[in-house]
Parts: structure tokens; C-alpha cells; sequence
């Protein structure tokens, strides 16, 4: 009788000990027991829960994981998300599909379909196909919805229809290793696409020859990342291999406004939801800085350790900058309204 008593006293595999915190001990079904260093991606949902990918980058096998936690400040604890999952190769880029589809552009040459299900405390498979013949280096959801882009380093572009399940699309317009597509906000058929060819295309999935060739004389080195300007249409930023950041307009390239933020490569940006947007922009020189509307510096961060890979504006705080890198880092920025002086790495929380 003393020993099932005992027993009784013993707490199950995840039920909380007095004084400690239930939610650590919570850890959803099929999460990991232990999240890859390197972070890759980080999206916030609408409502705040928070996105993270992460890879294994040593080692004998490349395996990599996702991860959506609802207190995006306790990430990356693995014991406070809400699900997580281990996937079969590294992340390079992953990003929402409405609520509960989460699309990966993984290392293995899949795109991946996951999406959350019981109460969003597991992450279950709905496709991973095989099209591409590489890594697949980059994503980005149609403004639809229901159709999505790819990129990777078989020089390729896929268009995808995700409810079918299936490409729609697949073009070689380039001679390089694709290193980043942007879906345009406000068209449902147009995005950009760059590559290690030094090429930069328009596309409208419409037109019978659906990629133009951008040429930018602002920088002539190869272009690494892009991101569309969220209130117009045909303005877009570039982000080169040494650090430079150029603002586009497509209808008038030549009168680019360009300026040197980085010291090495631009891994990637956001725009922020502000009237006049805020542009945050990482790199591999292990910096976060944001622009403000006229190309001028309001914030800069160089907390990071490592390549600095994913970044994503607060939905709840248009101040808040989240961002994530290969230091296993997820650091959250207060960054300053765009009438302060420019602020140091003082302004942080992690």
C-alpha cells in the first residue's frame, strides 16, 4: 500500500511539479526533444505565435525542424513551444500559408507542406514533393494563397498550387543558383526572382513570356535577397553580396537610391507595418539595421554571433523586431519611432 501510494505521488511524464512551471514540462506530441543551432526563418502569424525553422549544418546527418511557439519570448526554449516537429533535411526558408499551413523550402530538393492540427499542438505533414533537383533555397506564398513560388540551386523557378498539391510551372529563365523569389503583395501573378547568374527577373505568370530582366546600375554585384515594398506595387529593395541596399522602382530602375549598410552579404528583409514602413535589413556581417522611409539608419544591433537568417516585425508591437541566426539566437529589438536618434544594442530583450 506505501509503494502504489509512492507511486500515486510520483508526477506522469509531462504533469508539472509543485513549484514549478507547468508549461515546461508541456511538450506537445512529436516536438523534438532538442532544437538544431542554426535558426534559419522566423514569421510571426497574425496573432502573434511565432515561426522558427532550424537546421543541423554539422555533423553526419543534416536533419533540421520546425517550431511555433505562442510566447514568442520564450523561444527557443523547446519546453515552451506549442508544436513542433523534426523534419528529414535542413530548412532553408519557410514561411505561413493562411493560419495553420506552414510551406518548407527544404534542403533535400522537397517543398513540404505542414500544417498544424490537434488544437495547433502538432505540426502534420500534407505533401513533400520532389521536384527540384537541389537544395530549394527560397519560398514565398502568392498573394492568393492557394499558389506559392520556389526557387533553388538547380537554377530553377516552380510555380505551385498548393491545395493540388502540384506544380504548375517550372521555368529555367536562370543560369545560376536561385537565391531568393518575393511574391508581390498586391498581385496575385507577379513576383521577382535573382540568382547567381547577376540576374534579376519580373515575372507575371500571365504574359506569354512571363520573366523581364531587371537592370540596376546601382550594384553590380550579385543580388542575394529582395523583398517588395508592401504599398507599392512596383517598388522593391535588393540586397547584394556586400552588403549594399538598393531601392527599386521597376518602371525606372536607373533611379535606384542605393546606399552601404553592410559589411558582407544581405540575408534578408522586412518591412515593418507602419504608414511609412520601417525597412529591417540582416546580413552576414552578424548586424540588424533598420532604414527608415528615406533610406536613413534608426537602429542597429550587432548581438548576434553568427550569420544573422531570419526577421520578422511584431504584429502586436509595430516597434518590435524579432530576429533569428546561426548563434541559436532569437533576440527581440525595441526598435525607436523614426523621430528618435538612432539607437545602439542597448535596446533588446531576449
Amino acid at each position: 500500500a506505501a509503494a502504489a501510494a509512492m507511486d500515486a505521488a510520483k508526477p506522469n511524464p509531462g504533469q508539472a511539479v509543485d513549484g514549478e512551471a507547468g508549461s515546461e514540462w508541456s511538450i506537445p506530441p512529436n516536438a523534438p526533444a532538442c532544437m538544431e543551432r542554426h535558426l534559419d526563418g522566423a514569421h510571426y502569424r497574425a496573432d502573434g505565435a511565432l515561426l522558427l525553422g532550424a537546421s543541423s549544418l554539422s555533423g553526419r546527418c543534416w536533419v533540421g525542424s520546425i517550431w511555433v511557439f505562442k510566447d514568442p519570448s520564450k523561444a527557443p526554449n523547446e519546453g515552451f513551444c506549442s508544436a513542433g516537429v523534426q523534419t528529414e533535411a535542413g530548412i532553408a526558408d519557410l514561411k505561413w500559408v493562411d493560419d495553420k499551413g506552414i510551406l518548407v523550402a527544404s534542403d533535400s530538393g522537397a517543398l513540404e507542406l505542414w500544417e498544424l492540427d490537434e488544437n495547433e499542438t502538432l505540426i502534420v505533414n500534407k505533401f513533400c514533393k520532389y521536384e527540384h533537383d537541389d537544395i530549394v533555397t527560397t519560398v514565398s506564398v502568392l498573394a492568393n494563397n492557394t499558389q506559392a513560388v520556389s526557387g533553388s540551386k538547380d537554377f530553377s523557378v516552380k510555380i505551385w498550387d498548393i491545395p493540388q498539391e502540384t506544380v504548375l510551372n517550372s521555368y529555367r529563365a536562370h543560369s545560376g543558383q536561385v537565391t531568393c523569389v518575393t511574391s508581390c503583395p498586391g498581385k496575385d501573378t507577379v513576383f521577382l526572382s535573382c540568382a547567381e547568374d547577376s540576374r534579376i527577373l519580373l515575372w507575371d505568370t500571365r504574359s506569354p513570356k512571363p520573366a523581364t530582366r531587371i537592370t540596376c546600375g546601382a550594384s553590380s554585384n550579385l543580388c542575394l535577397s529582395l523583398v517588395w515594398h508592401p504599398h507599392q506595387n512596383d517598388t522593391f529593395v535588393l540586397g547584394d553580396e556586400n552588403g549594399t541596399v538598393v531601392l527599386i522602382d521597376s518602371k525606372k530602375p536607373d533611379s535606384a537610391l542605393s546606399t552601404a549598410v553592410h559589411s558582407r552579404s544581405v540575408t534578408g528583409f522586412a518591412f515593418s507595418a507602419h504608414s511609412s514602413p520601417l525597412l529591417a535589413s540582416i546580413s552576414e556581417d552578424c548586424s540588424v539595421v533598420v532604414l527608415d522611409s528615406s533610406f536613413s539608419e534608426v537602429f542597429r544591433n550587432r548581438s548576434h554571433r553568427d550569420f544573422v537568417k531570419g526577421l520578422s516585425w511584431s504584429p502586436s508591437d509595430k516597434g518590435s523586431l524579432t530576429t533569428v541566426g546561426w548563434d541559436h539566437q532569437v533576440l527581440h529589438h525595441v526598435v525607436p519611432a523614426q523621430n528618435s536618434h538612432p539607437s545602439t544594442n542597448s535596446d533588446i530583450t531576449v
